[in-house]
């Protein structure tokens, strides 16, 4: 699946991610960031991840364990909706999830192994999905979305988040 998406597969909230991913094969642009991300946090030390750049912002260690949750949840949306699912999915408060998950308490190398099994999951499943599903469409957190958006969403908010990390935490 290489086609971008037309904006009306996702809520605008999700443009922002959208946005950022380049164009090619999806598939190959979730691996290939997954390679890119696991240099970045290999390229840290545990003080580097401890680092906020402003008062009560999130760590480079809370940074990474969101987009791990936040790729779980979006892959269980996409997993959902390419089944057939019908009933609306929920939302989730990201600040709360942050705040529940003591991932200053992990290691750098931990948080770096978690965000590479979800991925390399996500991959997975999009790998085995038949081309028919990528155009499901379902209901999450009130919005429509298509299967292909959320592989989207994922992709751009890694790029997101890595963006951030290089510009706020590291060159900041």
């Amino acid at each position: 699946m290489n086609n971008k998406i037309d904006s009306t597969e996702y809520g605008p909230y999700f443009a922002t991610y959208v946005k950022r991913v380049p164009e090619g094969e999806i598939i190959e642009i979730l691996s290939s960031q997954l390679k890119e991300t696991l240099k970045l946090i290999q390229g840290l030390n545990e003080d580097q991840a401890m680092y906020r750049y402003q008062v009560g912002k999130w760590s480079v260690k809370e940074v990474i364990g969101h987009m791990t949750d936040t790729e779980r949840i979006m892959a269980y949306r996409l997993m959902s909706i390419a089944r057939g699912e019908t009933a609306s999915l929920p939302g989730f408060d990201e600040q709360s999830y942050v705040e529940h998950a003591n991932f200053d308490q992990i290691t750098l190398n931990e948080l770096g192994e978690n965000f590479k099994t979800v991925r390399e999951s996500t991959i997975q499943l999009l790998k085995t999905l038949p081309e028919s599903a990528w155009h499901n469409s379902g209901s999450a957190n009130g919005t429509q979305v298509t299967v292909r958006a959320l592989a989207y969403i994922i992709a751009g908010h890694e790029i997101h988040h890595r963006s951030i990390i290089n510009e706020r935490y590291i060159s900041g």
